[in-house]
């Protein structure tokens, strides 16, 4: 797998949750990092995104609660979820853009579940 997601697990509501992606080795020209979470019954929606050259952006629902980050040294972006609520239960996605390959590639990790209690 190109990325993988891991910190994902289960918290009561107002905890927090840290997601980390890694990405691959072989992918060295990464221009974007987000996150998606999808929850049950419902589309995937975007969270959070990190672009090269660029102020991270969120979603409503994230904005005050949620930051994105990354570690270019270690190739990998993490999610910081603070105050989680029992709506913020969903799978979470991990999300890249690379030119690795000379054209603009995506890649999607295999998601890894949040649940909040309340």
């Amino acid at each position: 797998a190109q990325l993988v997601e891991s910190g994902g697990g289960s918290v009561q509501a107002g905890g927090s949750l840290t997601l980390a992606c890694v990405v691959s080795e072989n992918l060295v020209k990464i221009t974007k990092m987000s996150w998606y979470r999808q929850a049950p019954g419902k589309q995937r929606e975007l969270v959070a995104g990190a672009a090269d050259g660029r102020s991270a952006d969120y979603a409503d629902f994230a904005k005050g609660r949620f930051t994105i980050s990354r570690d270019k040294a270690k190739n990998t972006a993490y999610l910081q979820m603070n105050n989680l609520e029992p709506e913020d239960t969903a799978v979470y996605y991990c999300y890249a853009l690379s030119l690795d390959t000379g054209w603009v590639e995506s890649y999607w990790g295999q998601g890894t579940q949040v649940t909040v209690s309340s």
